[in-house]
């Protein structure tokens, strides 16, 4: 059996940690990393209790997720999200999958959020849609890929934003992408701080930006003004 390593990416995450690595525990040959950028609340100290490695690195979720995946030993790395809870059996889920396809070179769930409002329905709607018609699912969908890949991929660029958008775009050149059609669970969060409409608005702007060749170092800072 593969193991998985599951790296997390934290800043100022303790409100969620707790439980999602609880969830993340129910696996089987399982190795959890935690990697932080700074947390200013008791992000690491809750990490530091569990039975999991916690590590610091620069700022960043791709610099956090390449420093965790240097640390892994598993044979399979999941990059996950604090705020996103994986579903029951995820393990085998991604093991099958991994194994049932040669051609495979990254994996990810479907979403779904937990806000009860139909919009957010909506939401889930389109981004699994996109995930299946365009294979370009995101960062907070789940991402896995063997270990071996990741690297022959060159890990996730040094990007300050977009880093899952653009390690899916040259994943797309080398092969197929899956995706499991079990949902995780992420938080309403980001689309409630600055409202539904005007968040996926954001989004959307960020990408076009993106594509028509702004730099992420210009999108960042316009995303952190927001």
């Amino acid at each position: 059996m593969d193991k998985i390593s599951i790296i997390i990416p934290t800043l100022n995450e303790a409100a969620n940690l707790t439980t999602t690595i609880q969830l993340v525990q129910q696996g089987h040959d399982v190795e959890i990393i935690v990697v932080d950028g700074g947390s200013q609340d008791q992000t690491v100290a809750i990490a530091q209790s569990l039975p999991i490695q916690t590590l610091s690195s620069a700022p960043g979720r791709a610099n956090q997720m390449n420093a965790g995946a240097k640390m892994a030993t598993g044979e399979i790395l999941l990059f996950l999200h604090a705020d996103t809870h994986l579903p029951g059996g995820f393990d085998t889920a991604i093991r099958q999958t991994l194994k049932n396809n040669s051609q495979l070179v990254v994996g990810a769930f479907e979403l779904k959020i937990d806000n009860s409002r139909w919009i957010f329905r909506i939401i889930e709607n389109l981004v699994n849609w996109r995930s299946r018609f365009f294979s370009l699912p995101y960062g907070d969908q789940g991402m896995f890929l063997k270990t071996k890949t990741f690297w022959a991929l060159g890990g996730f660029a040094n990007l300050p934003i977009m880093e899952d958008f653009e390690i899916m775009q040259r994943s797309q050149k080398r092969g197929k992408i899956a995706i499991i059609p079990l949902p995780v669970v992420t938080s309403a969060r980001r689309w409630q701080k600055l409202g539904v409409w005007k968040t996926t608005l954001i989004n959307q702007l960020i990408i076009i930006a993106y594509f028509v060749g702004v730099s992420p170092q210009q999108i960042a800072q316009w995303y952190r003004r927001q």
